[in-house]
């Protein structure tokens, strides 16, 4: 219920009546002692006593229209008060103790606080009321680039995407993040949504910048980065991010065998660090040795584990494990390694780095001294392999800022945002949404080379390398070619 504003009647002329008001209830209060259970009887009786005052002054307005004297006592212009007086005076009272009046509410045009129901007791009974408190926040900036005015080029550099791009996605995820209006409030659209969560994994701006710059709250902007990222692992990672099925796999093994000669290779893998805050639960585990070494300062990380096509687009990834793991072990405890090791994934090979182990299925370089140019030309194959992971990382973190520092999201919340990151990627790279070279960011992820004597090596691996290594050579002199 509102209470609107009423004028407040001048003071100097209820003067009387206030003083005669004011007696009256002098009166019952001291012939009574009210307490709390008989409150609605001392209601009753305040309202026979203003019914009293309101006969009296008619009485004596009778009178002084009958008889008027000059030496009268009353002799004031009265306008004898409505019924409503009393809620009335109340309601002004309030409007006065509030020094500025609560901001208009309009509905999804500012984040909504609810104050304290506040009790309200009149003349004739008590009731509480809800009383919504509205912060007004400026929502240019996002309606700029929500307008034809903002060109593609403009949206693609805030958001690192085309609005075609942007505007699928909206549409892929719109059910699963719409959100109903209610009686106090009307819904954020889906658009700004989407967008508040792209800003922030784009930009890596604080919370503070993206809700000055959306017009709405710091929690609220949290919020939506969480629950977008949460429908992006929901509805668009089976679509966007999934091991190839068989007719796309032999593509990847035509493309790769183009690139680098070596047949049967449907993957480039490559492990890299993200940034945290020291978590309080076993923090040793997420300590980052080589990072430490580096930056003069104690670093913490956990990792993505990432396969890429020919195109850098993943095809699988593996998410959360601590800082301190080397990557063969990440690789050994991985979905990856186990689908292969219990004979899901045949006749394909997986090219990974120095830091990786030879497998059956997983091809790396040779790490010893005095190679033969067979091995060298091996490696060098490897490394055009290797390259395309490993530039599929750094256009991801030159994508998503929020990658190349810090990270303030909560290790529980982690692996799904990064988990959106990787998603988002691949929609960009199917779509040849073109990177900005001034987004170009150099990986510094350290290497720990296995050696030859690695865990894991089996000798048919090695008969298969040196094959192919062998192959290799004869078949580069064959066009006539060489590097050495």
């Amino acid at each position: 219920m509102e209470i609107t504003s009423v004028p407040f009647p001048n003071q100097e002329d209820y003067s009387y009546f206030y003083t005669f008001f004011q007696d009256q209830l002098l009166d019952n209060t001291l012939t009574d002692t009210p307490t709390t259970n008989k409150r609605r009887k001392i209601d009753a009786q305040e309202t026979s006593s203003l019914k009293e005052i309101l006969n009296t002054i008619s009485f004596l307005d009778e009178q002084e229209a009958d008889a008027p004297d000059s030496n009268s006592n009353f002799n004031f212009d009265f306008k004898i008060p409505t019924s409503n007086f009393v809620s009335e005076m109340s309601s002004d009272s309030e409007q006065r103790a509030r020094k500025t009046p609560p901001p208009k509410f309009e509905g999804g045009a500012a984040a909504v606080e609810e104050a304290s129901s506040s009790q309200h007791h009149g003349g004739g009974g008590g009731g509480g009321q809800r009383r919504l408190w509205v912060k007004e926040r400026s929502k240019a900036l996002w309606e700029h680039y929500n307008s034809d005015e903002c060109s593609d080029e403009e949206f693609k550099k805030v958001f690192r995407m085309s609005k075609a791009t942007f505007n699928m996605i909206c549409d892929e995820l719109d059910s699963a993040v719409t959100k109903k209006d209610t009686m106090l409030r009307q819904a954020i659209p889906v658009r700004q949504r989407v967008a508040v969560c792209l800003y922030r994994l784009a930009t890596g701006d604080p919370l503070r910048t993206v809700s000055n710059l959306f017009g709405l709250g710091i929690s609220t902007c949290h919020k939506l980065v969480l629950e977008v990222c949460a429908a992006i692992r929901t509805v668009l990672m089976p679509k966007f991010l999934q091991w190839p099925d068989a007719e796309r796999l032999e593509q990847i093994k035509n493309e790769f065998g183009s690139v680098s000669g070596i047949p049967n290779v449907t993957g480039s893998i490559y492990t890299t660090h993200i940034s945290i805050i020291a978590p309080k639960a076993n923090p040793g585990a997420y300590f980052n040795k080589k990072h430490t070494e580096r930056n003069q300062k104690p670093s913490y990380s956990t990792t993505v584990q990432g396969v890429v096509d020919t195109r850098g687009v993943f095809t699988d990834v593996c998410i959360g494990y601590p800082g301190s793991m080397s990557d063969d072990k990440i690789l050994e405890k991985s979905a990856l390694s186990q689908r292969f090791n219990m004979g899901h994934l045949k006749n394909i090979s997986v090219v990974g780095g120095s830091s990786y182990p030879l497998l059956d299925w997983l091809l790396v370089p040779y790490t010893h001294q005095n190679q033969t140019w067979s091995q060298h030309s091996f490696n060098e194959k490897i490394g055009e392999v290797q390259k395309i992971s490993r530039d599929a990382f750094m256009r991801l973190k030159g994508r998503w800022a929020c990658l190349q520092k810090r990270t303030e999201v909560k290790l529980q919340d982690l692996p799904v945002v990064l988990g959106a990151c990787c998603v988002l990627h691949n929609i960009c790279e199917i779509n040849n949404e073109a990177m900005d070279e001034d987004l170009t960011f150099d990986l510094f992820d350290d290497e720990v080379v296995v050696g030859e004597n690695g865990r894991g090596k089996s000798v048919n691996a090695m008969q298969v390398r040196d094959s192919i290594a062998h192959n290799l050579l004869h078949h580069t002199r064959g066009h006539g070619s060489t590097s050495f």
